[in-house]
């Protein structure tokens, strides 16, 4: 595994390929969401400006020719953070990503990988790292063929059964 910037990984979304994000956590600690987060937790309107940088680039990307998909396996009933995440999904989707959720409980069957990933087209494989308080540790090219074999199939099955965003209905029991 090779440890790669942001600048590095922004770089990697090339008109033409296809950008697929496979999301595994129900919750997320990522410094920048925790001022945003808190405010929706306590029902305060949010300017969305902490936001600008990234839907900015996936506009940018996805006029650019840049198929992104964004895949959320979740726990149901969400937690808040997955409900928060799925009231900012306008947002990437109006930035020309396309958003999927999978129920946790319809794929328990299926091994999923340990971590949270981009996959570009079917040959290069960025995992996002965490520290063990979950908050963002960057990103990491992962060159083990093995490793890339289990997030391509986990994408080839998992994606064409996934739900796009303006059809889920989480359940809530």
């Amino acid at each position: 595994m090779k440890p790669i910037t942001s600048a590095e990984f922004r770089s990697m979304f090339r008109p033409g390929s296809r950008a697929w994000h496979l999301e595994l956590r129900d919750t997320y600690h990522v410094e920048d969401e925790d001022v945003p987060f808190d405010l929706w937790l306590r029902g305060i309107p949010d300017d969305f400006a902490w936001r600008k940088d990234w839907l900015s680039f996936m506009s940018e990307v996805t006029s650019a020719g840049t198929q992104v998909q964004r895949l959320r396996i979740v726990t149901e009933p969400l937690s808040d953070y997955m409900r928060w995440a799925m009231a900012l999904d306008p947002g990437n989707i109006e930035a020309g990503e396309e958003v999927r959720y999978v129920p946790r409980a319809q794929v328990a069957e299926r091994p999923l990988p340990a971590e949270d990933c981009w996959l570009f087209d079917d040959h290069l494989l960025v995992l996002s790292l965490f520290k063990p308080d979950g908050r963002g540790a960057g990103y990491a090219v992962e060159d083990d063929p093995e490793q890339l074999t289990l997030y391509r199939a986990t994408r080839d099955d998992l994606w064409p059964r996934a739900v796009p965003y303006t059809e889920y209905r989480p359940a809530t029991t």
